[in-house]
């Protein structure tokens, strides 16, 4: 590609130079105040500059035509033309990066196809240069949507007596998990690797019954809560927000024009804040009722995570190991989510 793309750059900068007709001078003459003023022959128009060529280094080839210079090293190769230069690097086999000032593009084919990219020659940062061509880019961040629920020890959906203020309405119990940012390190390829990052679960408890939850007054224990003043409670819910940090090991399969990925690790989430929202009528008016507290939450909590997905589009599944309240301070609970996963 190199070989055959420098000639005709050379031939394209250096043609308009050879080929430009010179200004023709014309004198002029103080005419006399008699004779008329004599007609001036053109001067014959110069000839064109012979190339001149010169070796500056060993394995470096210099020529010099008018203004156009070009510099051949086994590592890259530079043409100027004025105060313009461009650049062409060919990093490997597959890659060469053509630049003109401090912008430029990078052209690199692989077993995907070719593809072509703009970058800053500055840095020349561009995850399709050979220095980034088998980076590891992992499918973490972006926006996962699902539905959550949760398990009793047995992993049993049905709670036991006593614990029924509990249920929930799982067709309107959703979480929105939010992946602000991921990175990944590969295995001395693109396709295999560890993934991490940062992001934050929305977490949404619709209850199915006619109640919420509070610490009780005596005991400290999460309890069934019923406003007295309370007619027919129409939503009754828990919002819960986490920040999470994960550890995944991704494997990626190219398919057709993208790759299908798989990973799965462990999940650590701190929690940030939790509320409840009742909400409910009186004598015909609509009222709600919104608390903020704790509501003995397990401030850390970890658990298990996977994902599949085809280019920017996949499935994902979250378990935690650790109970929704804290050890003998409300209903021994392992929450689950389901959902699809959208990834930058």
């Amino acid at each position: 590609m190199k070989k055959l793309f420098i000639p005709i750059l050379v031939f394209a900068l250096v043609n308009p130079l050879m080929s430009q007709e010179p200004e023709i001078p014309v004198a002029v003459e103080t005419p006399e105040a008699i004779e008329a003023p004599e007609p001036i022959e053109a001067p014959e128009a110069p000839e064109a500059p012979e190339a001149i060529e010169t070796e500056a280094s060993i394995g470096d080839t210099v020529n010099v035509i008018g203004r156009v210079e070009v510099i051949e090293t086994p590592e890259k190769t530079r043409v100027t033309l004025g105060k313009n230069e461009v650049i062409i690097v060919e990093e490997n086999g597959d890659t060469v990066i053509v630049g003109l000032g401090s912008k430029g593009i990078s052209i690199v084919e692989d077993g995907d196809g070719v593809v072509i990219n703009v970058l800053d020659m500055e840095n020349k940062k561009s995850p399709h240069c050979s220095k980034y061509k088998n980076r590891f880019n992992p499918h973490w961040a972006g926006l996962q949507v699902g539905l959550n629920n949760y398990v009793t020890p047995d992993f049993s959906l049905v709670l036991p007596p006593g614990e029924e203020f509990m249920d929930l309405n799982t067709g309107t119990s959703w979480c929105w998990n939010i992946n602000v940012a991921d990175f990944g390190v590969g295995f001395g390829t693109k396709y295999v690797g560890l993934a991490s990052g940062l992001g934050f679960e929305f977490i949404n408890y619709n209850f199915d019954g006619q109640s919420g939850i509070m610490k009780d007054d005596i005991t400290g224990n999460i309890v069934e809560y019923v406003p007295d003043y309370a007619g027919f409670i129409t939503k009754s819910k828990m919002n819960i927000t986490y920040m999470t940090v994960p550890l995944l090991l991704e494997f990626q399969i190219p398919l057709g024009g993208n790759r299908i990925h798989i990973s799965g690790g462990v999940l650590g989430s701190l929690k940030l804040w939790s509320n409840t929202k009742i909400k409910y009528t009186e004598a015909g008016d609509k009222s709600k009722e919104k608390n903020k507290s704790d509501f003995n939450l397990s401030p850390i909590r970890w658990g298990v995570t996977a994902q599949v997905g085809y280019g920017g589009v996949g499935v994902f599944a979250n378990y935690y190991m650790t109970s929704l309240f804290k050890k003998g301070e409300g209903p021994e609970l392992y929450p689950f989510s389901l959902g699809l996963a959208f990834t930058f």
